[in-house]
């Protein structure tokens, strides 16, 4: 299990962008593929953003083209660069951690609120 603390959400204007980071611990952080994945009240988590190990990227459609996800290993910190927000993206924002060929979770972060209101 890997440890994994988010922050960096907050309020913001519809069209503007926010920056969100998840810090893990422990050794091995480059091994790990990461995602953020994100909750909004009443719907089902889904995956927004993932990065394998060898820094491969994919989004979900509903992302693509305003969200950029990357990862410093040196740092042992993956990001979320959120741009162009739309209310829509309002909700609890996940990072996760997967390792081998499975894919299986290895941890999941507390959670950072992510609100576009005008």
């Amino acid at each position: 299990q890997v440890q994994l603390v988010e922050s960096g959400g907050g309020l913001v204007q519809p069209g503007g962008s926010l920056r969100l980071s998840c810090a893990a611990s422990g050794s091995n952080f480059n091994s790990y593929h990461m995602g953020w994945s994100r909750q909004a009240p009443g719907k089902q988590r889904e995956l927004v953003a993932f990065i394998t190990a060898g820094g491969s990227t994919n989004y979900a459609d509903s992302v693509k083209g305003r969200f950029t996800i990357s990862r410093d290993n040196a740092k042992n910190t993956v990001y979320l660069q959120m741009n162009s927000l739309k209310p829509e993206d309002t909700a609890v924002y996940y990072c996760n951690a997967r390792v081998g060929s499975t894919l299986s979770y290895a941890g999941w972060g507390q959670g950072t609120q992510v609100t576009v209101s005008s």
